[in-house]
């Protein structure tokens, strides 16, 4: 019997969406106010899904508790109030759009995770853009 347990988060976090091989015109034409060189941030929402078994002895797919702990500190910790360009070295050479930070998010979490839990990640970037990802 599959169940899907999910945790909600949230980090605050300034970038700016350009690339260093590009012009600025190529740039703005691409990511416009995105690309503002003072950067920009976002308030995040996050909701970390994992999907396994319901552990017979304990009731548990996960506890939740130990969910709570890996998002605080694989997401929390590395990005609230960091700027992702400059201060997240995941982001030092890749663009830190929310396709890329989801990506990132989603591959940290799961290394903290047991191989048979499956996991999905919902970066929500507004409250009415956001990106999904399950590693498949």
């Amino acid at each position: 019997m599959k169940v899907t347990v999910s945790r909600k988060a949230h980090f605050n976090a300034a970038h700016r969406l350009y690339r260093k091989d590009w012009s600025n015109k190529k740039n703005d034409a691409v990511f416009g106010k995105c690309n503002n060189p003072n950067f920009h941030g976002h308030n995040y929402e996050l909701i970390a899904s994992v999907t396994g078994d319901i552990d017979e002895e304990t009731g548990y797919v996960i506890d939740i508790k130990t969910l709570k702990d890996i998002i605080k500190e694989e997401v929390e910790d590395a990005f609230d109030h960091k700027n992702l360009n400059l201060e997240v070295p995941e982001f030092k050479n890749l663009n830190p759009t929310a396709e890329n930070i989801v990506v990132v998010i989603y591959n940290k979490i799961q290394l903290r995770l047991k191989p048979q839990l499956d996991l999905e990640i919902t970066l929500f970037e507004t409250p009415r853009n956001f990106v999904t990802y399950s590693g498949k």
